[in-house]
């Protein structure tokens, strides 16, 4: 007769830890705007550069939970979620030209000689409409490019390169200085936001509690998606399509509507990298910004929710001590750290500490 299977202490105590240590990770995050707000000189104040750096990798996070979703839970691998990324930032970066600008044209249309505003421009002005195009322009084109390839049913390694093809296709539209984006420079010096100084401590302290907010709030609605019925739904459209579609399901909706979501919300990172960092250009659509995020989601542990997130400060962590200390060799260290992971680290670090927890 076989035996009744039981929970270790380890694997009953593991949702109680990690939830402890989420909480202790967001709270920090809270903290730290705050400790920014203190006197230059006052032992515990965090420093702009610090401030900007951690909020730049929390967006970061944001886009590899938001991979996860399409790539760890339904399978389908994305080399083009640095696209979606650029158009919400284009999107605020837009807003904020025109903030920068008054009543007159953006500076880098007034050194092309550009008389007036291009359509797409009209009402950029405005901040609810920037918010609306931040969710409209990634969700959009990820709806239109979705429906006519899940409908035609690709997939696998055909559907990988479908969007690395869409991002590099992106990145050389807007490199051009006719398309009204700002050429290979894109958009900087920024200056304000609804009025505020891009610049001023309390600025750059809402601008990171709001990414905070948002990735604790993608984190929720991740994890809720993963424990419905959805979610099981897509786990088994990852490990067995055909079996689902015996079983009566349609997996184009499914597809459709969890690629739609993981668009927006990487448009959403995106406008909020753009008044933190101070810049957008398109090398944010290059197709190896894509690939290095497929890296944190695997060096994390895909399909896990939390190890794309420590995967992508992971490897931003190393990214910046690397282009500082040897920029030349950062595309080799990080295709190494690839070929790591793909052989010895199949569940990424959330696998490899849950296998020490259990023994």
């Amino acid at each position: 007769m076989n035996q009744p299977l039981t929970l270790t202490a380890a694997q009953k105590a593991g949702p109680k830890l990690t939830a402890l240590a989420l909480g202790l990770v967001v709270a920090v995050l809270v903290a730290m705007p705050l400790l920014h707000l203190l006197p230059g000189d006052h032992p515990l104040h965090v420093s702009a550069y610090t401030l900007t750096l951690v909020g730049k990798i929390l967006c970061y996070c944001i886009v590899a939970l938001a991979l996860d979703l399409v790539w760890g839970y339904a399978g389908l691998l994305s080399l083009g979620h640095g696209l979606f990324f650029a158009l919400g930032g284009y999107a605020m970066g837009m807003y904020l030209m025109r903030q920068t600008a008054g009543d007159g044209l953006p500076a880098f249309m007034s050194f092309l000689a550009w008389n007036e505003l291009p359509w797409y421009w009209y009402g950029t002005s405005s901040f609810l409409w920037a918010m609306c195009l931040v969710v409209l322009a990634p969700g959009l084109l990820a709806l239109v490019f979705g429906f006519f390839a899940f409908r035609s049913r690709i997939k696998g390694v055909y559907f990988s390169i479908m969007t690395q093809a869409l991002t590099f296709a992106g990145m050389l539209l807007f490199f051009r200085n006719e398309t009204g984006f700002g050429g290979n420079n894109g958009f900087t010096d920024f200056r304000s936001i609804l009025g505020f100084s891009l610049t001023a401590p309390g600025t750059r302290a809402v601008l990171f509690l709001a990414t905070v907010a948002l990735l604790v709030g993608s984190l929720f609605l991740g994890w809720r998606l993963a424990q419905s019925k959805f979610g099981r739904v897509l786990t088994a459209l990852r490990d067995a399509e055909n079996r689902l579609m015996f079983c009566g399901y349609d997996p184009r909706g499914y597809k459709l509507f969890i690629w739609v979501l993981s668009a927006v919300l990487c448009g959403l990172a995106g406008a909020l990298y753009v008044p933190q960092v101070g810049i957008i250009n398109p090398s944010e659509m290059a197709p190896t910004q894509s690939i290095e995020a497929a890296v944190w989601v695997a060096l994390g542990g895909r399909g896990t929710l939390i190890g794309p997130l420590l995967g992508a400060g992971l490897v931003n962590g190393m990214k910046s001590w690397f282009t500082v200390a040897f920029p030349e060799y950062w595309l080799f260290a990080l295709g190494a750290l690839f070929i790591l992971v793909t052989l010895y680290l199949p569940r990424g670090v959330i696998g490899l500490i849950r296998k020490r927890g259990e023994q």
